[in-house]
């Protein structure tokens, strides 16, 4: 990361022709957006399941659909790429960032104690977090074992386990190995993500009613008590946004907000 002769702080700087931007577009899908891109794998189904599970209906499938696609446009497109990721300090993101950036502008002692209280707060939050989502993401995936073969249920934990033990085993490396290893795999990820998604568009081209935001309030509005109860698990869909700042670090914001417009965004809406 170097700091462009304009004063760009965390700006990442060309080589002739752009040559370095691709590889940390592509390390920034890895690192950045693997949380995010495995949201389509229990966002539905948790929709859909359970105590507030809602009914199988078009109504709520489009509603439901409609409010997924316009919590990533408003809380990540607008709210993390579009403003949040402006305010970085000196190049870095993150809660801890944040919270000495706009502590240093305060006066007032009591008013940066409370400041700098919600920041550690926020970085609780962000730790919970970092502890909950990897053994959501993986438990999620591969309980697909089971609609494979229901015979391989029991093997679901241990299987989880390994993976996560291996994860966190190779995360110790640093991001530039990481993002080299899961870039790639987390490209063809979302190109799966995405080709899936397309087909079943052409196949039922109705499902594209989604996009409007008309069903969304109408989904919204409708059943006030169990849309708000669906809000717990279409929150889901936006897990891991929080990355897209705290990573600024590594790979330079432009990076981070090209791979989520051009590449990550499309095939998690198409999908």
């Amino acid at each position: 990361m170097i700091a462009e002769p304009d004063g760009g702080v965390g700006k990442t700087v060309h080589g002739p022709g752009g040559k370095q931007m691709t590889p940390l577009v592509v390390g920034a899908i890895g690192v950045v957006f693997g949380d995010i891109g495995t949201s389509p794998l229990y966002t539905l189904h948790q929709c859909f399941s359970g105590q507030h599970g809602l009914p199988l209906t078009e109504t709520n499938i489009l509603g439901i659909l409609s409010v997924i696609f316009w919590a990533l446009m408003i809380v990540v497109t607008l709210k993390y790429v579009t403003l949040i990721m402006r305010a970085d300090n000196r190049g870095e993101g993150g809660i801890m960032a944040l919270t000495a950036l706009v502590s240093s502008g305060l006066k007032n002692p009591q008013a940066r104690w409370w400041l700098v209280g919600l920041g550690i707060f926020g970085a609780a939050m962000f730790y919970g977090d970092g502890m909950i989502t990897p053994a959501i993401s993986v438990l999620s995936a591969v309980e697909g074992l089971e609609v494979v073969a229901p015979a391989l249920a029991r093997y679901v934990v241990p299987v989880t386990l390994i993976i996560l033990v291996a994860l966190f085993s190779i995360q110790r490396h640093g991001t530039a190995r990481v993002g080299v290893l899961f870039g790639p795999v987390m490209s063809l990820w979302f190109i799966a993500l995405a080709a899936l998604g397309g087909i079943q568009i052409v196949q039922n081209p109705d499902v594209l009613r989604a996009l409007s935001p008309t069903y969304a309030f109408g989904f919204l509005s409708g059943n006030p008590l169990a849309a708000f109860l669906s809000l717990g698990a279409v929150v889901l869909a936006v897990t891991g946004t929080e990355a897209l700042y705290a990573d600024m670090g590594h790979f330079g914001a432009r990076p981070i907000r090209r791979a989520w417009l051009w590449f990550a965004l499309p095939a998690l809406v198409i999908n």
